[in-house]
């Protein structure tokens, strides 16, 4: 098993570095980078100053106006860079970086990330691991709870489709869970907030954060319970759209297994049916399951945060990725990136572990995996 975690580990580097470097290409082919940010900026500030003057001034001011949109330079490769002075702009790549060749500024940016170095924000003028620090409980919380919910809610009904199979009981959870399924988790939340939270009907709910105002002065009860009354709405947003498969898979491992010859013979020799259910079929069945945690986890965090945290204005991961690749703000994205492709490495490979605690028969060093 060890020689197994040591190439596991080792073939991260080269995944890792892959994923980097083709979401860098990427990236830098893709218009609208910081520094055109930066012009569109200045030129924003410039054309309003320019509107005030146009206001005083009348004709004149227009005239000027004019000639200042007729006035040229040397050609730039920025979009909308024309009447910025040259100088200026060799400034706004130094300060960015851009003043050096991609190929420059990856390797350097690889050697950096390989210390958990991600620099600075171009726009928040604070450190990528802060931000990342300061942002990660919201988004850890969103994906324990919803992957816990998930799980204490798919494996029992799973479990209990596969006893009653073909029954009522089985078909009007089926067609719960296919309406479950066909809504996706961004739309449901939309639906909470118009019913529960002040949309339209009830305003039980509140709309955005993940604690109230003056949380640190409650009582330690009471921060719980407020803490729980924040995440209610997001968590049941994603558990509605994340607990359908996970449902049908338990359900169809527990058939899988009830139909092998050990649990035929199992009742041949007089077990009672719980007997036989719990402590034979379970285990078997759950290895998917059990061992698919970690993995659901990340997928959760991954696909899920993103637009419930955008949805309740939740100041997590997920936004904080998508305010910086609105905004182009490359360390940021970078880094959210880096951490999320080596935290989904490991959980992938926890995944694996997983599968021979729950199973110690399953020896991947025998297989050559």
């Amino acid at each position: 098993m060890f020689a197994y975690i040591v190439r596991r580990v080792l073939l991260m580097i080269p995944t890792l570095f892959g994923i980097m470097l083709v979401n860098f290409a990427i990236i830098q082919a893709a218009p609208g980078g910081p520094v055109e940010q930066m012009i569109a900026q200045i030129k924003g500030q410039a054309g309003s100053a320019l509107e005030r003057v146009t206001g005083a001034g009348g004709e004149l001011a227009g005239g000027a106006q004019q000639q200042a949109q007729t006035a040229g330079g040397p050609v730039s490769k920025y979009r909308g860079a024309r009447g910025i002075p040259p100088e200026l702009i060799k400034e706004l790549e130094q300060q960015f970086g851009f003043d050096k060749p991609a190929h420059v500024r990856f390797i350097q940016m690889i050697r950096n990330f390989l210390v958990f170095d991600f620099g600075e924000s171009f726009f928040r003028d604070r450190p990528v691991v802060d931000l990342v620090i300061e942002k990660m409980p919201v988004s850890i919380s969103l994906g324990i709870w919803t992957t816990l919910i998930t799980y204490l809610v798919s494996i029992p009904l799973g479990v209990a489709k596969a006893v009653r199979d073909g029954s009522r009981f089985d078909v009007w959870t089926s067609a719960f869970i296919i309406v479950g399924y066909a809504i996706p988790g961004f739309l449901f939340a939309i639906l909470l907030i118009v019913l529960f939270a002040g949309g339209s009907y009830f305003d039980w709910f509140p709309l955005r954060g993940l604690i109230s105002e003056n949380w640190h002065s409650l009582p330690w009860p009471q921060k719980i319970l407020d803490y729980f009354w924040h995440i209610a709405l997001p968590v049941t947003a994603m558990v509605v759209g994340g607990f359908a498969s996970l449902t049908m898979l338990t359900k169809n491992s527990f058939l899988d297994q009830i139909n092998q010859q050990y649990v035929l013979t199992a009742r041949a020799k007089g077990l009672s049916e719980r007997r036989v259910l719990y402590g034979h079929v379970f285990r078997n069945a759950m290895l998917l399951v059990i061992a698919g945690f970690p993995s659901a986890f990340i997928g959760i965090l991954f696909t899920g945060a993103l637009l419930i945290e955008t949805i309740f204005s939740l100041d997590g991961l997920g936004l904080l990725g998508y305010e910086a690749a609105i905004g182009r703000d490359y360390p940021v994205m970078f880094g959210t990136l880096y951490f999320f492709t080596l935290l989904g490495l490991v959980m992938g490979l926890i995944g694996d572990l997983m599968y021979t605690v729950v199973d110690p028969r399953i020896d991947f060093e025998r297989r050559g995996v």
